[in-house]
């Protein structure tokens, strides 16, 4: 073995062990705590990524950074769509008990006072950062970013004008931005650049102080307001690789944000590097859900679900389980490849963890550290989803069984997701008790919301 290696493995365990599975441990040792960089994709798929498995999109970037750190085969988002997804992971609440539980509801947002990631990490001493999507509140009120611990944003606020990739302003902290460039409808500005740069330029600046960024890119979201009756629906500043491929337009835009999404990541690194912080910044990479057949893209196209079965707003895994990457160079290990189940709702006591904080009262995930260090999994009860369009949906995992109540109309569905990962036959009938175990988990894991009935 490598001294190199073995001396990483000392590191990890000797974190792991620092740890003890305590929350305010990290706060009696002179250890600084990491600094977290959390780099979100909008609507990217299982997979998108050629480190799952994709031979048509470029991503040497990503496909590094997996080979550098831990690559996640059953990762789950917080919902099926953007804004609860989000709120699940900015809040570490599922979204039985989230604040925000679907999209069609832009006027609400995160209850005043409500504990972020952000917020209960400004309190352990970092500077957070938030430049892409929000999605949690719109304009005039106060669930914006600065309101819930980020010290700076620049980004959209709500959802909906993230649908469009050359706005004609955008928000800096709590003041209107106008993006001149982009109007009369002149789109030069594409605002995932923008923030690419606010996101480098911080980095380059970075000082002693840790750090919390969260940069929540729309892409490969569709990205074109008009994209439901315009050809293409995935417009992208140029092609890159793809522009002489045989391809239909919008599939070749999109291909090409991917690519250039992934530059940003290899940005990131190359400055993380340059300034000597790759070894105490923990970077983790994923998705808000599952892919889209928005914009006229077809997510079958490019495979983008993989072996799952379904897509965004679905509550089979295609909709919810997502690429998920951790890198902690010198401390977390390298070149794994880990089965172990985690949450977006697990953020918060992980952040918790890693920062010497008690957890705040009322959350749902756990401490996930071992995981994203070390790729080992961490004992829990189970898994919950609800999706409140078309008809209320709730899913739970718990193990290997999988409790799917898809729509109204449908009966529940069991799957062994183990030895099912496409979730194609249902097993209910076979394995009464165990549905009627998981039943009852999902009946208990939620409380009403009075915006979101049932």
């Amino acid at each position: 073995m490598a001294a190199q290696e073995t001396s990483n493995m000392l590191k990890r365990r000797d974190f792991l062990g620092m740890m003890g599975g305590a929350p305010a441990v990290l706060s009696g040792q002179t250890r600084r705590p990491p600094n977290i960089l959390f780099f979100l994709a909008d609507d990217l798929g299982y997979g998108d990524l050629g480190c799952y498995g994709q031979t048509r999109i470029e991503t040497p970037n990503l496909d590094r950074l997996a080979a550098e750190g831990i690559r996640f085969t059953q990762a789950y988002a917080g919902a099926t769509v953007c804004a609860p997804s989000r709120c699940c992971l900015l809040t570490g609440r599922h979204g039985g008990h989230a604040s925000v539980r679907g999209n069609k509801r832009p006027e609400l947002g995160l209850a005043p006072n409500e504990p972020t990631v952000a917020s209960v990490l400004r309190e352990a001493g970092y500077t957070s950062r938030l430049y892409g999507k929000w999605g949690l509140g719109g304009p005039g009120m106060k669930s914006t970013p600065n309101s819930h611990g980020f010290d700076d944003f620049y980004g959209y606020l709500d959802q909906l004008h993230a649908h469009d990739a050359y706005p004609t302003h955008i928000w800096e902290n709590e003041n209107e931005t106008f993006l001149v460039p982009n109007w009369f409808h002149a789109r030069k500005q594409f605002t995932p650049d923008l923030f690419a740069d606010k996101a480098v330029n911080f980095l380059e600046t970075a000082g002693e102080k840790p750090f919390f960024l969260y940069f929540p890119t729309i892409i490969p979201h569709a990205n074109n307001e008009l994209g439901r009756v315009q050809p293409n629906g995935m417009e992208s500043p140029d092609l890159g690789p793809y522009k002489d491929r045989d391809w239909p337009e919008v599939e070749k835009s999109f291909a090409a944000a991917i690519t250039r999404m992934d530059g940003y990541m290899g940005r990131m690194l190359e400055v993380l590097r340059r300034r000597g912080m790759e070894e105490n910044t923990l970077i983790l990479f994923s998705s808000d859900n599952g892919p889209h057949a928005e914009g006229n893209h077809k997510p079958g196209f490019f495979e983008s679900s993989g072996p799952l079965r379904g897509t965004k707003r679905d509550l089979y895994d295609g909709g919810i389980r997502v690429p998920a990457i951790a890198r902690w160079k010198g401390t977390g290990a390298a070149g794994k490849v880990s089965d172990a189940m985690w949450a977006f709702w697990d953020l918060l006591p992980t952040a918790c963890a890693l920062a010497g904080r008690n957890v705040p009262g009322g959350i749902d995930g756990v401490d996930v550290t071992p995981s994203l260090v070390d790729g080992r999994p961490v004992e829990r009860s189970h898994f919950y989803w609800e999706f409140h369009e078309g008809g209320f949906a709730q899913a739970v995992r718990s193990g290997p069984w999988k409790l799917v109540k898809q729509r109204p109309k449908f009966g529940y569905e069991l799957f062994n997701v183990e030895k099912d990962i496409g979730e194609r036959t249902d097993v209910s009938g076979q394995y009464p008790e165990v549905a009627a175990r998981l039943r009852k988990l999902m009946d208990a894991s939620r409380t009403p919301h009075p915006a979101f009935p049932v």
